[in-house]
């Protein structure tokens, strides 16, 4: 079976590339309905999909981005205007797929699906709630230890004919560490930044994040996506408060921020920003892209520390 999936993958490599993103549409279509239904505590089964109306979506109208292009990005039963965020979390979704896909063996392709599914959810809970639920967080890192353990190629183990469980073993272990680590360095930050702040720093959720991130990445990827993290939230922020000085609007749509106690305000010192979403970018863009360049800057630092290179 495997070779014949091999076989007929060389002669039509667009096949599976294109089934790739169109699964990852798909699964962005219900991960839209996930970001709307978890915070508000309904169920993601039932009922099916409908509108602000409240009548119920024909499965014509709720094709994966196609829809929302074909009605011109509003409701058929009423006119209502649907956000444009609906295509755009499936289009990154299918793209993330993708990249997964095009990148990686089958098997590690697959656990890259979980994971990012998993941080575009909780970006955009974040975004909009500043809150990231547990099943995006320590479920996520559960599902990490465990695909760990199934797939070693996730963390970079190939097979040993000799000790057959030992790849499976290491993996696991790989996953572990990267969640301990991770997280126990998000914490430590949490509280040096409180103590200096005198203030809450961080969300627990963040930190259960970055845990599950080292859970799929190790700990080479928790800790890039806890800097790399920063970095971009250093950036975002920037942009964010450049748009709302120069429109002399509110930057909510290009990054929500809140006062310390909870209610909506306009980006400045002392104000909360949802810092998930960074981890999140940083977090993926490791994964899949800059892992063998932090393999290699760890490498070299240990060698210089050690003396063995």
């Amino acid at each position: 079976m495997l070779k014949e999936l091999a076989a007929t993958n060389a002669a039509f490599p667009w096949f599976f590339a294109t089934f790739a993103f169109l699964f990852g549409a798909i699964v962005g279509s219900f991960l839209n309905v996930c970001i709307y239904r978890i915070p508000a505590g309904q169920s993601i089964v039932t009922p099916r999909s409908h509108c602000g109306c409240g009548k119920p979506i024909a499965w014509f109208d709720n094709i994966p981005i196609l829809s929302w292009f074909i009605l011109r990005g509003k409701a058929r039963c009423c006119g209502r205007p649907y956000s444009f965020r609906y295509v755009f979390v499936e289009a990154l979704t299918g793209g993330l797929f993708l990249a997964c896909w095009l990148l990686f063996p089958p098997a590690k392709a697959a656990c890259g699906w979980v994971l990012m599914s998993a941080l575009v959810a909780a970006t955009f809970i974040d975004l909009d709630h500043f809150i990231i639920p547990d099943r995006f967080t320590i479920g996520l890192g559960l599902a990490g230890v465990a695909l760990s353990v199934l797939v070693p190629a996730l963390h970079g183990h190939g097979p040993d004919s000799l000790r057959p469980l030992l790849p499976n073993l290491r993996s696991g272990g790989d996953a572990m560490l990267g969640m301990l680590i991770g997280a126990g360095l998000l914490v430590w930050i949490a509280v040096l930044a409180e103590a200096a702040l005198k203030k809450e720093a961080m969300g627990f959720g963040d930190v259960k994040l970055v845990g599950a991130i080292g859970a799929f990445a190790g700990w080479q990827g928790a800790v890039f996506a806890v800097f790399g993290g920063a970095v971009v939230g250093t950036v975002w922020v920037g942009l964010a408060g450049l748009v709302q000085k120069l429109s002399g609007k509110k930057s909510a749509l290009v990054l929500p921020s809140e006062s310390p106690e909870g209610q909506p305000a306009e980006l400045g010192f002392g104000t909360h920003v949802p810092f998930g979403p960074m981890l999140a970018i940083a977090g993926a863009a490791h994964f899949l892209w800059l892992h063998h360049w932090m393999t290699a800057y760890v490498d070299r630092f240990v060698g210089t520390i050690t003396g063995s290179s």
